[in-house]
C-alpha cells in the first residue's frame, strides 16, 4: 500500500471516528437500520408467493387481500425504523460536524500571526464552510446509506445463493469488477476533489478580499477587474470540477453496463432454468428482484465510496489545520502581574513571508515602568514590528525580549497579552453593539464599568446621543461610526482592560484636527501610570514622550528626548522639519 492510499485510509477512519462519542445513539440507529433493511428483503418473497401459489398453482386457500394487508403492515413497520434511523444518524452527524467546526475554528485562532500573514482569510473560511459541509454529508446521510445499502447487498446476496447457486455465481463474477473499478475511481476522484476544493478556496479568497474592500474597489472603479479576478478563479474551479465529472461519467457508465449486463445474463439463464423446471417462475421473479436490489445497493455504495473519497480530500485539509501546532504558542509558563519593564536585547527579526529582509537589526533598548517611549522613523523602518514583537506575535531570529527581566519565551502568551493594551491606527471593531465591543476587553464588565470607560475615552458624549446608546449596532468593522468615534471606542476598550503595558500604533494619524484633539485627551487618560510604546510621527503625540527612539531600515539610529534629538539635527530633526513644512 502506497503512502497516499495509507493516508486516505487513515483520513477516512478519522472521519468515521468522529462519531465515536455518540455510540449509544448510533447503536439504536444501527439497530433501526438493520431492521429496516432486513424487512426490505421480505418483499421479493411476497412476489414469489403471489406468482407461484396464486398465478401458477391457483392455490385456493391463499387470500390475496390478506397478503396485501400483511405487506401494508410490513411497510408501516419498516417506515418507523426508517424514520428512527434517519433522525438518529442526522442528529449525530450534525452534532459531530458542529464539534468539528468548533475544533477547526479553535485550531485556526491559536495559530501564530505569521500563519495568517501567509494564509488568505477566504481560504480559511472555505475550510470552515465548504470542507466541513462535505464532511457533514460523509458522517450523516452518507454513512447511514452506506450501512443500509451494505446490509441490503449482503442480505440480498445470501438469499440469492440460497435460491440458486448457479445464478448467484453470475452475480459473484460481476461484483469483484464493480468493487475494483470503485476502488480505482475512489483514488482518482480523491485527488480531483482536493483540486476542486483548493480552487474553490481560491475563489472564496478573491470574493472575501473584494467584498471586504468594496469601498476601495468602488473608489477605483475596479468592479470589472474584481469581476474578472473572481470569474477567472471560478472558471479554474469549474475546470477542476469538469475533470472530476468526466471521470465520474465514465465510472457511472461502466458500473451501469456491468449491473444491467448482469441482470440480462440472469434473466436469460434463469428463463432457461424455468423452462427446464429447475426454477419456478416465482423464484425467478424473486431472484431478479433480489438481483436488482443487490445491483442497486452496489451502485449506491460505489457512489457513496466516491463521496467518502471526496470527504477524505476535505478531511486532509481540515485535519492538517487541526493538527497544526504553532511553533511557539504552546511554549511558556506562568505570567505574574507585570510591573511593565520591557527590554529589547540585540533583537534581529525577519518576517517569515520576507525572510530576505531584516525588519529589525540588533535593536536594544529598555522601557522603564510607567514611562512613555515614542518610536518614530520613515515608513517601513520597523516601528510596528516592535509593537508586534512585544505582543509576541513573532519571536526574534536573534536576541531576546524581556518583560520585568523574564524572557518573553518563558511567559504564557495569553496571560502576557491580557496585560497589554493596543490602540491601532485603524481599530478593528466587530459588528455587534458598542457595549459588546467595549466588553471584548473584559467580558464580565458591568454596565457602569462600560459607561465609565466610555466617559474616560471621551466617547460618552456621542454614544449617549444614539437612540439605543451602548446597545447601538455599529455594523461590520464599525462602519456606522466616524474615524474619531471608532478610535474612542477602541480607547474605551483598552481602558476597560486596564493594561500595565500600552501600545499606541499611530492612533491619531488618520484623524482630522478636531477628532485628534478629543482622541488625544482620551489617550492621555489611557497612558497615565502605564508603560506606553507610542508608534507615531505626529509632533503632538511624540513631543510628550519621556524618550524617543528613531528607527531607520530596521536599525536603532537615534535615542534621546524630543529636545535632545531636535538639537542633534539628525533623522528625527529632519522628520520634524518636514512635518512642519507640510503643516
Amino acid at each position: 500500500m502506497n503512502d497516499q492510499t495509507e493516508t486516505s485510509t487513515i483520513d477516512l477512519k478519522r472521519v468515521i471516528s468522529l462519531a465515536k462519542p455518540h455510540w449509544k445513539a448510533l447503536v439504536f440507529a444501527t439497530f433501526a437500520l438493520f431492521m429496516g433493511s432486513g424487512l426490505s428483503l421480505l418483499y421479493p418473497q411476497a412476489a414469489r408467493i403471489g406468482i407461484d401459489d396464486v398465478l401458477v398453482n391457483k392455490a385456493k386457500d391463499l387470500d390475496l387481500g390478506l397478503l396485501g394487508l400483511a405487506l401494508i403492515g410490513l411497510f408501516l413497520f419498516q417506515a418507523v425504523f426508517v424514520s428512527l434511523r434517519y433522525y438518529l444518524f442526522t442528529v449525530v452527524g450534525e452534532r459531530v460536524v458542529a464539534d468539528l467546526r468548533r475544533s477547526l475554528y479553535t485550531a485556526i485562532v491559536r495559530q501564530e500571526i505569521g500563519f495568517f500573514d501567509d494564509t488568505k482569510t477566504g481560504e480559511l473560511t472555505s475550510r470552515l464552510t465548504s470542507d466541513t459541509q462535505i464532511l457533514q454529508n460523509a458522517v450523516t446521510s452518507n454513512l447511514s446509506m452506506a450501512l443500509r445499502f451494505g446490509a441490503q447487498a449482503v442480505g440480498g446476496t445470501i438469499v440469492l445463493f440460497l435460491t440458486s447457486v448457479k445464478l448467484a455465481s453470475v452475480i459473484a463474477i460481476a461484483v469483484p469488477g464493480v468493487v475494483g473499478i470503485s476502488v480505482y475511481y475512489g483514488r482518482k476522484v480523491r485527488k480531483l476533489s482536493r483540486a476542486v476544493q483548493d480552487r474553490l478556496a481560491d475563489s472564496t479568497a478573491v470574493a472575501e478580499e473584494t467584498i471586504g474592500g468594496i469601498r476601495t474597489v468602488r473608489s477605483f472603479a475596479g468592479e470589472e477587474n474584481a469581476k474578472s479576478r473572481y470569474g477567472d478563479a471560478v472558471e479554474e474551479s469549474f475546470a477542476a470540477a469538469k475533470k472530476r465529472a468526466i471521470v465520474g461519467a465514465v465510472f457511472g457508465g461502466g458500473v451501469t453496463l456491468i449491473g444491467y449486463g448482469t441482470v440480462a445474463v440472469v434473466l436469460w439463464l434463469g428463463g432457461t432454468m424455468v423452462t427446464q423446471d429447475d426454477l419456478t417462475m416465482g423464484e425467478l421473479t424473486a431472484f431478479l428482484l433480489y438481483t436488482l436490489m443487490v445491483a442497486f445497493s452496489l451502485g449506491a455504495l460505489s457512489g457513496l465510496w466516491t463521496d467518502f473519497m471526496k470527504a477524505t480530500g476535505s478531511a486532509e485539509r481540515v485535519f492538517q489545520l487541526i493538527d497544526r501546532v504553532p511553533p511557539f504558542e504552546v511554549v511558556g509558563g506562568q505570567t505574574p502581574h507585570l510591573n511593565g519593564e520591557v527590554t529589547f536585547k540585540d533583537v534581529s527579526f525577519r518576517y517569515p513571508t520576507r525572510p530576505e529582509v531584516d525588519a529589525l537589526q540588533d535593536v536594544s533598548f529598555t522601557m522603564h515602568p510607567g514611562t512613555k517611549v515614542a518610536v518614530v522613523g520613515p515608513s517601513g523602518a520597523g516601528k510596528s514590528t516592535i509593537g508586534a514583537m512585544m505582543l509576541r506575535f513573532y519571536d526574534p531570529n536573534e536576541g531576546a525580549i524581556l518583560v520585568d527581566g523574564m524572557p518573553l519565551t518563558e511567559l504564557d502568551p495569553t496571560a502576557l497579552r491580557e496585560q497589554i493594551g493596543v490602540v491601532a491606527q485603524e481599530p478593528i471593531l466587530f459588528s455587534g453593539t458598542i457595549a459588546e465591543n467595549v466588553r471584548f476587553a473584559k467580558l464580565n464588565a458591568t454596565d457602569s464599568e462600560v459607561e465609565d470607560a466610555l466617559r474616560a475615552a471621551n466617547a460618552w458624549e456621542f454614544v449617549s446621543e444614539f437612540p439605543d446608546k451602548v446597545e447601538t449596532v455599529i455594523g461590520e468593522r464599525g462602519i456606522r461610526l466616524s474615524g474619531g468615534q471608532k478610535q474612542r471606542i477602541a480607547i474605551a476598550r483598552a481602558l476597560l482592560k486596564d493594561p500595565k503595558i500600552l501600545i499606541l500604533d499611530e492612533a491619531t494619524s488618520a484623524l482630522d484636527v478636531e477628532s485628534e484633539a478629543l482622541v488625544q485627551k482620551a489617550l492621555e487618560n489611557l497612558m497615565r501610570g502605564r508603560t506606553t510604546l507610542i508608534i507615531a510621527h505626529r509632533l503632538s503625540t511624540v513631543a510628550g514622550a519621556d524618550r524617543v527612539l528613531v528607527l531607520d531600515r530596521g536599525k536603532l539610529v537615534e535615542d534621546g528626548t524630543h529636545s535632545e534629538l531636535v538639537d542633534a539635527e539628525g533623522i528625527y530633526h529632519r522628520l520634524i522639519e518636514s512635518q512642519r513644512l507640510l503643516a
